[in-house]
């Protein structure tokens, strides 16, 4: 099936801010329904506590689209991981630097980020790694200095793996990586695909947001071909979903008709409490911990565990 067939017209009394919560139809527990939606389950157990931690599974968050959750979904899902026991580092491989900021760090008065680490001799990333409010969850920032890597990089040799390169001394430190990469697919979103051994697509439930999935498959697969032949996809991560409008529905069931399991189960709703977390500088398992949202990470968070 073709997942960019036009949809039908969508309702128009839709909210910006609907509740947050998993897409059931009732209560989370049951199935999907629908034409094409296969067997799914809602309940996903907790995960184990762990005795040990590293090496790290690396993995990607990217979709060259734009505004579609994937720096909001790097930070969330990196807290509910840390909740869950887990040593988390939150690369912010963009050079807008929004990951950053959404962690409450000045981007722009660093005197060292990943841009440093990248290019310059001599720099380690335990140099450049900070920590978070979050316990056990440090983030390697960004500003928009990395915009020059990219250029500089076309000159070098090995120039897709660099990120890896800088990343292979702390993979022993965290058990989960998240890269937060940049909405294009430009050679910083290329190293982090060389390094990762997965990846997360946020796709916001929106008609045109689908077009451009085929693009991204066919880069992952040109990756795989040429630099990274272990690299999976994890899975797809619905986002912006608006319960009151018929188009975010259909825009739903046609991701889980044309990829089925591929399609997470958690499902990332409209709501106003985001907005609020980026002005607080905390994820919303911290500054609304009870919220839907904060349930509906936890539950990525656990999806992503099990996969």
């Amino acid at each position: 099936m073709d997942p960019t067939r036009p949809a039908a017209p969508a309702d128009t009394d839709g909210s910006e801010h609907a509740a947050v919560g998993p897409i059931t139809g009732g209560e989370a527990g049951g199935e999907r329904s629908g034409p094409g939606r296969g067997k799914h389950r809602l309940s996903v157990p907790e995960p184990a506590p762990l005795t040990s931690h590293g090496p790290a599974r690396v993995i990607a968050v990217a979709n060259q689209k734009g505004g579609v959750g994937k720096t909001t979904s790097t930070i969330n899902l990196g807290a509910a991981l840390a909740e869950y026991g887990r040593r988390v580092l939150l690369v912010d491989f963009d050079p807008q630097g929004a990951l950053s900021v959404g962690l409450g760090v000045q981007a722009h008065e660093l005197d060292s980020t990943i841009y440093n680490l990248l290019m310059e001799k001599g720099v380690e990333a335990d140099d450049v790694i900070r920590e978070t409010t979050v316990e056990g969850m440090d983030l390697l920032p960004s500003n928009i200095d990395l915009s020059a890597a990219e250029v500089q990089l076309v000159t070098e040799v090995g120039r897709e793996q660099a990120l890896g390169r800088a990343l292979k001394r702390v993979l022993s430190d965290y058990d989960v990586i998240l890269i937060d990469c940049q909405p294009s697919l430009g050679l910083l979103t290329i190293n982090a695909l060389a390094c990762a051994d997965a990846v997360l697509i946020p796709l916001a439930c929106e008609f045109f947001s689908l077009r451009g999935v085929a693009l991204l498959m066919d880069t992952i697969d040109k990756v795989q071909d040429r630099l990274n032949p272990d690299l999976k996809l994890l899975g797809i991560l619905a986002t912006m979903f608006d319960q009151r409008t018929l188009h975010t529905k259909e825009v739903h069931d046609r991701v889980v008709e044309a990829f089925g399991d591929l399609v997470f189960e958690a499902v990332i709703n409209r709501t106003i409490k985001f907005p609020e977390t980026t002005v607080a500088g905390e994820p919303i398992t911290t500054w609304a911990p009870t919220s839907g949202g904060a349930e509906a990470y936890r539950m990525l968070a656990r999806e992503v565990i099990a996969r």
